[in-house]
């Protein structure tokens, strides 16, 4: 016997449709963070080697140019390197850079936190949509006077055990997808760290400025 899936989903009541929107939610920022969080718009490959020589030249106008338009993290964290260059001393120019890449990247972790939301409430609402109907389909029997007719009560099971499937077809990809933004943001975190030791290595300390 084949099973109309539609058919099915269409009978689960109103946790499927919770569901579905958060199915939606789950789609809507995955495809989000795949656009934005990519690791060249955090780290852009080349950006570091592009500038060390310019600033050992001194040449910060053709730095600022050249960081103009960019939205990414390194560039934003460089920019702000530029322009207190001669404020502080380096260990505090460090600091400081640190925190802004960090500020940047706790930003963009909270970006993909509804993933999470989705793969803790999904399943939660598929159990409470399963018990809906577990109800529902006793009261059938009660009403009905049906305990020795299996079929009332198979066909409700059923319908109520719709929504756990749902919810846990909805949760499962969003537990993975979760986790592996977090991975692509530690990723992303290390690279851009060791891009900054490199500009404040070679070029913020005592006298470089």
């Amino acid at each position: 016997m084949q099973i109309n899936l539609l058919q099915q989903l269409a009978a689960g009541g109103a946790g499927i449709w919770v569901i579905a929107a958060l199915s939606l939610l789950m789609l809507a920022v995955t495809l989000e963070r795949l656009h934005r969080f990519r690791p060249s718009a955090v780290v852009p490959p080349g950006l570091v080697d592009a500038v060390l020589p310019l600033w050992r030249a001194g040449r910060f106008d053709e730095i600022a140019q050249r960081l103009a338009g960019d939205r990414s993290v390194l560039a934003a964290t460089l920019r702000f390197l530029v322009a207190n260059r001669a404020r502080w001393p380096a260990e505090v120019l460090g600091t400081r850079a640190g925190e802004i890449a960090s500020r940047a990247l706790r930003l963009e972790q909270q970006r993909a936190y509804p993933l999470a939301v989705v793969a803790t409430v999904a399943p939660i609402v598929g159990l409470l949509g399963t018990v809906v109907g577990m109800i529902e389909a006793f009261h059938v029997i009660a009403f009905t006077g049906g305990m020795g007719d299996a079929s009332l009560l198979a066909g409700g099971i059923s319908k109520a055990l719709v929504n756990t499937a749902a919810g846990l077809s909805v949760a499962l990809p969003s537990l993975a997808l979760h986790h592996y933004f977090r991975h692509r943001l530690t990723t992303c975190g290390l690279a851009l760290e060791e891009q900054l030791d490199r500009v404040l290595d070679d070029c913020v300390r005592p006298g470089s400025v």
